[in-house]
C-alpha cells in the first residue's frame, strides 16, 4: 500500500520516537547488561514477536532470500548487530549529552553515504534543514548559554558512538537495495534473525566468561521495551518512510530524537 510523503514522515517521527527512548534505556541498563548480550537479547526477542506473522510470507520466498543474501546480510551486519552494539558500548562511558549531540550527526553521514554509495547530492533545503535542527539541539542542551558547551568532556565511548553513525548511514542508503518481493514483516524477520546468528557466538562465549545474572523487573522491561517499541515497530515505520522519502530527508527526522534526549526531565545531565 502507498503512503503520502506526509505519512512517510510521521513514521519517521514516530520511530524517532521510539528510538529516543533506546538511548535512555541503553545508558540505565549499561550495569545490568553488556552491549552485546543486551543487542543479543533485544534481537532475539524481536525476531520471536516477529516469527508468527513473518514465517507466514516467507514461504515459497527462500530462493528469493538466496539469491539476495548478500544485501540482506550486510543490511542485518549493519543495521541490527554493528550499529546498536557499538551504540550500547558507547553509552557505558559517555554521557547523554554527549550520545543526543553524536546521535544528531546522523544527517551528515546519511548524506555522504548517499554521495559516496549511490552519487545522491544533497539538496540545498535538506542542508539547510539539518543545519537548522542541529542548532535548534545545541540551544536546548546549552539552555541558551552557549558558553556552557565549551565545558563538554570528552569520554572513551564518544568514539564508539561516532564510529556506529556511518555504519547506520549504510544501513539507510543500502535500503532501497532490499528486495522489493519482501514484504516489511518479512524483510525485518529475516534480518532479526541473521543479526541474532550473528551475534549469538559472541554472546555465547560472554556467556561462558561470565555467568549472566538474571535482570530484576526494571531491566527486563526494558528490554521488552527496546525489543518491541524500538525495534519491531521503529524499524517497520523506519523502512517504511525511508523507501517513500529517500535517505536523505529521513536523515533530517532523525534529529527529532537529539530534541526528545535533550527535553526530557533530567536529560541533559551527565548521567
Amino acid at each position: 500500500m502507498q503512503i503520502s510523503r506526509l505519512q512517510a514522515f510521521l513514521l519517521l517521527a514516530l520511530c524517532n520516537l521510539l528510538w529516543s527512548g533506546n538511548w535512555v534505556a541503553g545508558r540505565a541498563l549499561r550495569e545490568a547488561f553488556d552491549p552485546v548480550s543486551l543487542n543479543f537479547w533485544r534481537w532475539l526477542i524481536a525476531a520471536a514477536v516477529l516469527a508468527p506473522f513473518a514465517l507466514p510470507a516467507l514461504r515459497g520466498q527462500w530462493p528469493l532470500i538466496r539469491h539476495h543474501a548478500g544485501i540482506l546480510l550486510l543490511l542485518a551486519l549493519c543495521g541490527v548487530a554493528a550499529f546498536h552494539g557499538l551504540v550500547y558500548l558507547g553509552l557505558r562511558s559517555t554521557t547523554t549529552v554527549n550520545a543526543v549531540l553524536l546521535n544528531s550527526s546522523i544527517p551528515l553521514f546519511m548524506m555522504l553515504c548517499s554521495w559516496i554509495i549511490e552519487r545522491e547530492r544533497a539538496t540545498a533545503r535538506q542542508v539547510a534543514g539539518m543545519l537548522i535542527s542541529l542548532a535548534g539541539i545545541l540551544v536546548i542542551l546549552s539552555r541558551g548559554e552557549a558558553a556552557s558547551l565549551l565545558q563538554l568532556e570528552l569520554h572513551g565511548g564518544d568514539l564508539w558512538i561516532l564510529l556506529a553513525m556511518p555504519i547506520w548511514g549504510i544501513y539507510s542508503v543500502l535500503l532501497k537495495r532490499r528486495p522489493p518481493e519482501l514484504g516489511g514483516l518479512a524483510f525485518l524477520f529475516v534480518i532479526s534473525a541473521a543479526g541474532v546468528a550473528m551475534l549469538a557466538p559472541a554472546a555465547a562465549l560472554l556467556a561462558l566468561q561470565a555467568p549472566p545474572r538474571w535482570p530484576g523487573a526494571g531491566a527486563a522491561l526494558g528490554v521488552v521495551y527496546i525489543a518491541l517499541g524500538a525495534s519491531v515497530l521503529a524499524y517497520i515505520c523506519w523502512n517504511r518512510g525511508v523507501s517513500v522519502v529517500g535517505a536523505n530527508a529521513a536523515g533530517i527526522a532523525t534529529i527529532l530524537a537529539g530534541v526528545l534526549l535533550a527535553t526530557r526531565p533530567g536529560g541533559v545531565r551527565p548521567t
